[in-house]
Formats: C-alpha cells, sequence, structure tokens
C-alpha cells in the first residue's frame, strides 16, 4: 500500500489554527470545507469514476470487456479485446489490439510502457485506465467520466457541526519516529509505517490520543481513526482527519467536525488505509460525515 498519492489528495482538508473560533464564522468555514470537498468528488478527485481495479499477473494480460479479461473493462464502454498488458518483473507495457481506439494524453497510442502510479494514463472514450502499485502487486485503475455513482451523487450527509468536538490537542513527538501497523482493505495487507508522534486531547474529562501518519511536507498530521460510531452511523472502516502542523508550543486542532470518509466508501475498487489498533476511540464521535451509501 502506497499511502503517499492518496493523502496528497486531501491535502486541502487539513484543519485551521488552534485558536477558538467565533461559533458563527467557525460553522460556516465548516459548511464551506463540506461543500468544497464535494466539489473535489464530483471534478478533480478519482473515486466516484473508479469502476474498476484488477491485478496484473506475470505474463501476458487481456485488456478489454470480454467476461474472461484479466483487466475487465465495463461492457458497453469497450470492445471484448481492447489490448494486452505485458508484465515482465514488473515493467509493464500496454499494447492496443488492431483498430483500438487509444490515447495517451490525448495522442494514439499502439504500444506504450506504463509506470505504477506515475504519469501513463491510457484513454478509450470515457474510459482511463493506470497503474497502481500496492507492496509488490501491480493493479490496473479503471476510471469512467460516466460512471453511474458519479451521475447519482448527490452529497455526503453530515452530523450537525459542534464546535464542542474542535479539541486543542497536544501533539507527542516520537524520537525516534514510532512504527505503527496499519491494516488496509481489499488487498488485506498490513503495513508498518512511521508515525511522527501523537495528539493527546481531552474531551469530557477523558484523555484520548491517536497516533499520527505523516500528512503533508511541512509536518502536516494524518489521522486515521475509529470510534463508536462505525458500521452504524459513519463507516466501519473508519475515517480519515487531517490537522495544520502543530504549532510551536506543540499544541495542534484536531476538529473532529472536519471528518471525512476513505475513498473505499464510494467504491469497491480503491484500497485505504484503515484505522491500526491504537486509533480506536472508546467514544463515540458525532461529528464531521457519516457513511454514504447503504450501511
Amino acid at each position: 500500500m502506497r499511502t503517499a498519492p492518496l493523502l496528497a489528495a486531501f491535502l486541502l482538508a487539513a484543519a485551521a489554527p488552534a485558536a477558538p473560533p467565533d461559533v458563527a464564522a467557525y460553522k460556516a468555514e465548516i459548511e464551506s470545507f463540506h461543500k468544497d470537498r464535494e466539489t473535489r468528488l464530483r471534478t478533480s478527485e478519482p473515486w466516484l469514476k473508479l469502476v474498476g481495479l484488477s491485478w496484473l499477473s506475470e505474463g501476458v494480460n487481456s485488456v478489454g470487456s470480454a467476461p474472461k479479461s484479466r483487466v475487465l473493462l465495463p461492457k458497453g464502454k469497450a470492445p471484448a479485446t481492447l489490448g494486452v498488458i505485458r508484465l515482465e518483473k514488473g515493467v509493464a507495457t500496454f499494447t492496443s489490439a488492431p483498430g483500438a481506439a487509444v490515447t495517451s494524453d490525448g495522442k494514439p497510442v499502439t504500444t506504450v510502457a506504463m509506470k505504477s502510479d506515475g504519469p501513463t494514463a491510457l484513454a478509450h472514450g470515457t474510459l482511463k485506465f493506470f497503474l497502481i502499485g500496492r507492496g509488490s502487486r501491480i493493479g490496473v485503475r479503471v476510471l469512467d467520466g460516466e460512471a453511474p455513482a458519479l451521475k447519482t451523487f448527490s452529497g455526503i450527509e453530515c452530523f450537525p457541526i459542534d464546535p464542542a468536538w474542535r479539541l486543542v490537542a497536544k501533539f507527542e513527538a516520537y524520537t525516534p519516529k514510532k512504527k505503527i501497523e496499519v491494516p488496509t482493505n481489499i488487498i488485506e495487507t498490513t503495513e508498518k509505517q512511521e508515525s511522527p508522534g501523537a495528539v493527546v486531547f481531552t474531551k469530557d474529562g477523558k484523555t484520548y490520543r491517536l497516533d499520527a501518519l505523516v500528512g503533508g511536507p511541512k509536518g502536516e498530521l494524518f489521522l486515521v481513526f475509529g470510534d463508536q460510531t462505525n458500521s452504524k452511523e459513519t463507516y466501519g472502516g473508519g475515517r480519515f482527519l487531517h490537522t495544520a502542523v502543530p504549532s510551536a508550543d506543540g499544541t495542534v486542532a484536531v476538529d473532529f467536525n472536519r471528518s471525512i470518509n476513505p475513498p473505499c466508501v464510494f467504491t469497491p475498487y480503491a484500497t485505504c488505509p484503515l484505522p491500526p489498533k491504537e486509533n480506536f476511540l472508546a467514544v463515540r464521535v458525532p461529528a464531521g460525515e457519516k457513511t454514504y451509501g447503504k450501511r
């Protein structure tokens, strides 16, 4: 699992500074945050457009809408055979079938090298597909600019905005950085990742802590957490929360009103980090996004 591209997609979700907010202005800020979040889902982010994820095997992998294709494309959106991807010792090369219309950056291609999590995206009609690397595995993600999930998306239900869930936490740095086990959905692996430290906060007289992951190049933090709303009101696999860079005095705003769903709530074809065992909060957190779709 590679979290860097995933984290980069959410850097705009960093929390505000730790100063206490004016309530009216704060609520308007959170409403704007959620509106911008939904706009990004409709436009620049891929999750509502994601319609397929296939894992390549060594050798020749067929690409098309034929049911037995290794990389299965939606029926009616691509020919039975669009081409093949040959994987040899981690190097993938796509070759189009005769007469198949495949482009890269708007230019027709017949044979092209593909790089995992790189810039090579191939297109056919409304479809785009590209490689992702997850550990030792290489997969192909398929996006459709006319995906049903994109057409039917009508927003994400959120809990009422509650300033009481905007908490000023203390950042406790780990020196050296601590290795924590971060599980993932779909590929069902656990990866050890470095945690720069923990955020520690008090709510209703009780103290809680969350191990953070790296959330940005300047020292922003990324929290993957679970709580007692999971599987009932919120997604069973937890939620994400970004913070700003901790202040010089070690304080940082942990604003649960900015908690968002991971990509895998929108599609079965996303791979997402799940909360480390240390990050399950023994409390309900009725703030931020509720689950999306069927619970």
